[in-house]
């Protein structure tokens, strides 16, 4: 869930509106909290900070102080009190009227706060007065005070709507939960009929927390009502309006057929877990990426919120438990994929590469996987710090060009470990990684995974016993490779050709062993990185087979689905790599 503790001022500044076809609604959601005749008086006030805020409307406009919760009562109410007679005195002036004008004090309101019909001492503080339920008192206004109602602090709409594809607002709540609050989606009657003003230009279209727009949005804008809510305690209802309006999608894509065997979770004792490259659109959006690398791919199919959209729509599609990604932008993540994914039960940990502006994301589904801890690490920095690597930098430091090479990179090793809410003994560390891409870098992806293998395996041994391991990522490395041979049949000789992929000047020669028994589980695909000059398989997800059983493997595109547009990406598929996708089930211990 989505949430925050601060709060920026003008999301408390609060409107009284309701249009006319909601009135009947939120008269229901509101009578049973406060009369319907008073005005709302907001206040925000939390033990952590020293500060509290009081909203509401006046005349026309609106209120908003910011007071210590230290400070008397009495002074909160003078302050009210004086900012009504400089209103009055400015409104005197500029009528420019005649005659003796009134002195301020003859203007001066009678203000007070109640609680249960009593008045609220002057010297008591702020923090105790302004109670849930106490009548702020302005002459002869009433406003109910409400404080800390379910309020939500981000409200937004994605800029990019495509017909076919879920429409995924990014909201963040205080004082309330996501699943308890409202949503209802409006669509315009006809082409920009929002501009007339009628409240009858919007139809209903929705009730759920996403909306999928049809062929027959196309042209068309869409309006979310959403309103806070925790429990059966309801906030001020926010009024959304997209930019721009509903575009034709893109017709059938890569991963519609993949669905079809994805349409349902799985049981208490399966897991599905994805792993996926979603190219960064700091790679996408690159002049290298348009002339060279994919130059077959239509510009518009690059633009990361026309990809953003196909990445939303295939990820949700596979109702997985475990989401792995790579090459996940800092943006993306928080505005794009973890409020879209967050609508369909997974929650999101992220861990940027250093120098970087993309880094790796892992999501697990919250009804079935807690969150215990995680272990991220560079491993560069992991090698050269941490004691546990000292024999394979010893090795390493013989070569001081491979060394540097090494030290200059920021692949990272993203560790989370995560915990079954229906057997507390089933303790997954989920390994994410994406390991260096070039074709001559064997050797150096041979240390990486061999200080990633250690780190794991540290974790599993002393920090969590029993702790199963998952390993899923772009490991830029063919089956064929030294660390395919390593991770899956457990180890590798110090002579074996990958330590002299760069030529003899960077070679070094180390034997190793895979702490760990591990396949994989998806199979070696004929490729999953799919592109003009490329096409191989260098994404799996590995697993400890006495552990994890698979159960089933979600067949990939097929060959013509793939090349359909040449190559990948392409305007029906967003990324040019293809998401992994199994079903994995616990087996039972005998």
């Amino acid at each position: 869930m989505l949430s925050r503790v601060s709060l920026s001022s003008k999301l408390l500044l609060f409107s009284r509106y309701i249009p006319p076809f909601s009135i009947l609604t939120h008269r229901k959601l509101f009578t049973a909290r406060f009369n319907m005749n008073m005005e709302r008086c907001v206040v925000r006030c939390v033990p952590c900070e020293s500060k509290l805020t009081i909203s509401f409307s006046l005349d026309g406009s609106n209120k908003q102080m910011l007071r210590e919760q230290t400070e008397p009562l009495g002074k909160v109410l003078a302050r009210i009190a004086n900012g009504i007679i400089k209103t009055q005195s400015k409104a005197k002036k500029s009528k420019q009227s005649k005659g003796k004008s009134e002195t301020p004090e003859a203007d001066k309101p009678e203000i007070s706060l109640c609680v249960n019909g009593e008045h609220v001492s002057v010297e008591t503080l702020n923090s105790d007065a302004w109670q849930d339920g106490a009548v702020l008192h302005v002459g002869d206004l009433k406003y109910k005070v409400e404080r800390n109602p379910p309020t939500f602090t981000v409200s937004e709409l994605p800029s990019s709507l495509m017909s076919g594809f879920p429409v995924c607002p990014k909201l963040e709540i205080e004082f309330g939960d996501l699943k308890d609050s409202k949503f209802r989606w409006f669509k315009e009657s006809s082409p920009n009929a929002h501009m007339s003003g009628d409240p009858d230009c919007w139809k209903e279209a929705g009730l759920e927390r996403v909306f999928t727009p049809s062929n027959l949005d196309i042209g068309l804008r869409v309006m979310l009502k959403c309103t806070p809510a925790n429990g059966s305690r309801f906030g001020e209802p926010k009024e959304l309006v997209s930019s721009g309006t509903v575009e034709a999608g893109p017709g059938t894509c890569t991963f519609d057929s993949r669905h079809l065997y994805t349409q349902k979770v799985t049981d208490e004792s399966s897991l599905r877990v994805v792993s996926y490259n979603i190219l960064a659109d700091i790679y996408a959006q690159t002049d290298l990426s348009k002339t060279v690398l994919y130059p077959y791919c239509a510009p518009y199919a690059l633009e990361m919120d026309y990809r953003q959209n196909l990445i939303k729509k295939e990820l949700s599609g596979y109702n997985a438990d475990i989401i792995c990604l790579q090459e996940v932008d800092k943006g993306a993540f928080l505005d794009s994929l973890s409020p879209a994914l967050d609508a369909f039960g997974l929650e999101g940990v992220f861990k940027i590469k250093e120098r970087q502006y993309e880094g790796l994301a892992t999501y697990f589904r919250r009804s079935k996987l807690k969150l215990l801890e995680q272990y991220d690490v560079m491993l560069s920095e992991a090698l050269t710090a941490d004691p546990l690597h000292r024999e394979l930098l010893e090795k390493v430091s013989t070569n001081p060009s491979l060394k540097e090479k090494i030290e200059n990179r920021s692949t990272t090793l993203q560790v989370t470990i995560l915990q079954s809410l229906c057997d507390p003994s089933r303790i997954l560390c989920v390994g994410n990684t994406h390991l260096y891409w070039h074709p001559k870098g064997g050797n150096i992806r041979l240390v990486q995974i061999a200080v990633a293998m250690k780190h794991m395996k540290q974790v599993v041994t002393e920090k969590h016993p029993g702790a199963r391991l998952l390993f899923a990522g772009d490991f830029n490395s063919t089956p064929s490779s030294g660390l395919f041979q390593l991770v899956c049949q457990g180890s590798i000789s110090e002579n074996h050709d990958d330590w002299a992929s760069n030529g003899p000047e960077e070679q070094i020669q180390v034997g190793l062993d895979n702490p760990f028994q591990l396949a994989s589980a998806c199979g070696v695909p004929a490729y999953t990185n799919y592109v003009g000059g490329f096409q191989g398989c260098l994404d799996y997800i590995f697993v400890e087979p006495h552990v994890l059983q698979v159960e089933q493997v979600i067949p990939l595109p097929s060959h013509e689905e793939v090349t359909t547009y040449q190559a990948l990406p392409s305007v029906s598929h967003p990324s040019d790599h293809i998401a992994l996708v199994c079903d994995l089930k616990w087996r039972t211990s005998d």
